[in-house]
C-alpha cells in the first residue's frame, strides 16, 4: 500500500544570535529535529513520544510549514509539501489539520464555538452557502458530543475537554485526511483524557482519518497507536509496530521510559524496577558527539562518543550500538 505521508530527512533548525553578538558573528545553530524518516498510511496513527525538549511538537509543525524546514514531506505519492509556497500550501490546509496541546489557548475568545468552527469552511469553502456551513458545523457538533444548545457560546463558558472537542470539531469540519495530535489530553484530567483519545479513536473509525499522536504518556499511546516512534534529541532512537516496541524495546531509552509508566497494581507498582537516567536532557545547541543519547544512558561504551547509530530500515528500527533488552545493571530502586 502507497504511503499517505512519505517523510525524509526532515529537519528544522533555528539559528540563534545572544545579547552582545557582534554584527559578523555568525548565528548558533539549534538543531530541533535532526534528520528524521517515516512513512503513514491512510487510515493508521503513528504515536510520537519523548521527554519535553525532544522535537516532538517542532516535528509536527515541521511537516505543514509552520516553522521552516528542510527535506522531503511527500503528501498521497505527489507532492512535496516543503517545496510548496504559502500559497501553494493553502490548497493543502483542508486535507491536514491539527489539534492543539492546550484547549482553551487554540480558540479566539472572541469568537463563539459555531464560528469558531465554521471558520475553516468560510476560508476553504467560500463556495458553500451560510446554510449549508451550519448545517456542517451542527453536524460536527453532534459528532463531536457538544450540544446544539452550546452554539452560541464562548470558550470561557466551557471546560478544558469541551475546548478540546472544540478544537477536534474544527479541525474535522474540512474532512482531512491527516489529523496531527499535538499532547491533545496531557493538559486534561486523566478521566477527560480516556474520553478524547476514545472520541479519536470512533471519529478515526468513522472517517478514514490517519493521525500523528504526540504525547508524553506511553499508556495512551499504546492505547491509540498502531507504530510508535521514539524521539531524543530530535532524533529517532527506536521505531516499531506497536506490539513490537512494547513487547520487546531494544533501546535503553525506550526502556526507561516504558519503566516509568505507572501500574494500575499498587503491589506489581512497588515491586517493578525503574531504570532511572542520569542528568538532564542536553541542550539541543551543543549536543553530545556520536549518540546524543549516551550521556545518560546506562550502557553506553567508549564507541559511543565516536559513531552516530542509525535507526536502519527495518520494521523495529534501533538507533543504538547495543541495543537489546534491559539489563540487571541498568535498574534502579523500587519504586
Amino acid at each position: 500500500m502507497s504511503s499517505l505521508l512519505s517523510v525524509r530527512d526532515l529537519r528544522v533548525t533555528f539559528p540563534i544570535t545572544r545579547a552582545g553578538d557582534m554584527p559578523w558573528t555568525a548565528p548558533r545553530q539549534l538543531r530541533a529535529v535532526n534528520g528524521i524518516d517515516f512513512d503513514l498510511e491512510a487510515g493508521k496513527t503513528l504515536g510520537v513520544v519523548g521527554e519535553s525538549g525532544c522535537g516532538k511538537s517542532t516535528l509536527a509543525r515541521g511537516l505543514i510549514q509552520m516553522v521552516p524546514a528542510s527535506g522531503q514531506v511527500v503528501w498521497r505519492g505527489e507532492t512535496d509539501l516543503l517545496s510548496l509556497s504559502r500559497r501553494q500550501m493553502k490548497r493543502y490546509r483542508s486535507e491536514i489539520q491539527m489539534v492543539f496541546q492546550d484547549p482553551l489557548a487554540s480558540l479566539n475568545p472572541r469568537m463563539t464555538l459555531g464560528q469558531i468552527i465554521a471558520e475553516p469552511l468560510k476560508t476553504h469553502r467560500s463556495d458553500l452557502s451560510s446554510e449549508e456551513r451550519r448545517r456542517r458545523v451542527a453536524a460536527m457538533m453532534e459528532r463531536v458530543g457538544l450540544l446544539p444548545q452550546m452554539i452560541n457560546r464562548y470558550p470561557h463558558e466551557f471546560s478544558g475537554g469541551q475546548c478540546q472537542r472544540i478544537g477536534i470539531a474544527r479541525a474535522l469540519v474540512m474532512e482531512p485526511k491527516l489529523l496531527i495530535c499535538d499532547e491533545p489530553v496531557s493538559a486534561l484530567d486523566v478521566s477527560i483524557q480516556a474520553q478524547v483519545v476514545d472520541l479519536l479513536k470512533d471519529l478515526q473509525r468513522d472517517l478514514g482519518l490517519a493521525m500523528i499522536f504526540i504525547a508524553h504518556d506511553l499508556s495512551v499511546v499504546k492505547h491509540i497507536s498502531e507504530e510508535v516512534m521514539v524521539l531524543y534529541l530530535g532524533r529517532v532512537m527506536e521505531k516499531a509496530p506497536k506490539s513490537a516496541l512494547f513487547a520487546d524495546p531494544q533501546h535503553p531509552y525506550t526502556q526507561a521510559l516504558m519503566s516509568a509508566v505507572p501500574i494500575p497494581d499498587p503491589v506489581a507498582e512497588r515491586a517493578k524496577k525503574v531504570i532511572a537516567l542520569d542528568g538532564d536532557l542536553p541542550s539541543p545547541m551543543a549536543p553530545p558527539s556520536g549518540c546524543v543519547f549516551r550521556t545518560r544512558c546506562p550502557r553506553a561504551q567508549s564507541e559511543c562518543a565516536q559513531t552516530v547509530p542509525q535507526p536502519g530500515t527495518d520494521a523495529h528500527r534501533t538507533a543504538c550500538l547495543f541495543p537489546g533488552p534491559t539489563k540487571q545493571s541498568e535498574l534502579g530502586h523500587e519504586m
